[in-house]
Formats: structure tokens, sequence, C-alpha cells
């Protein structure tokens, strides 16, 4: 069970790695359009390429996850990802979280103490 629990926070937080690049790299895109220049853009912006990586080792990690143990116990436990996007929305975009959501991470966090147990 731990080694479920190590790989599941690793691919949650490269699950929130993927999308935090991806949040980076469509704010540099600019507006969008229809042109060779915006898709020149989005190509070639490391943070994109870099959104697909981790998001593509995630996958790996899930496939390995998947194959190996019970899906009623993995796959409730990739919620950790919800308390990982939350922290890194707060700390690193500097985003306001109001309480409802800190309360709502705790009951997450509850329910994924309650699934290991």
């Amino acid at each position: 069970m731990f080694l479920l629990i190590i790989l599941i926070i690793v691919q949650s937080v490269l699950l929130v790695v993927a999308q935090s690049f991806l949040k980076i790299s469509v704010e540099l895109f600019g507006k969008f359009s229809w042109s060779w220049e915006y898709f020149k853009t989005v190509f070639t912006t490391w943070q994109f390429a870099a959104s697909g990586l981790c998001a593509l080792t995630a996958m790996l990690v899930w496939m390995y996850v998947l194959k190996h143990y019970p899906f009623s116990v993995a796959y409730p436990l990739l919620s950790i990802s919800y308390i990982i996007g939350l922290l890194v929305a707060y700390f690193f975009f500097h985003e306001a979280v109001p309480l409802t959501r800190w309360i709502g991470v705790i009951i997450v966090m509850i329910g994924v103490f309650l699934i290991v147990k």
C-alpha cells in the first residue's frame, strides 16, 4: 500500500505540474488566431512541451498503477491531485483561495485517509 501511495503522489504531482506548465504556456501564446505565427508560438514554447512531457510521464505511472492495484482503491486516491493543485494555485499562481475550498481540501484529505485505511 505504501508503494501505491508514493506512485499516486508522483502521478498527481506530475499532473499538476503538467497543468501548471499548460496554464503558463497559454498565457504566453497571446490572443488566439488561426495563423501560422500563433501555432508556431504554441509549438516552440518550452512550457507547452514540458506540459506534454509531464502529462505523458503521469500517464505511464498511471498505467503501472492500473496494472498492479485495484481500480477501486487507486482511482479515488487521485483526488490527492486536487490538494496539490490548490496549493500550487495559492503559492505559485498567487490566487485567492476562499475558506470553503480549504474546507473542501480537508474533506478530501479525510476521504483519502479513509480509502487508505
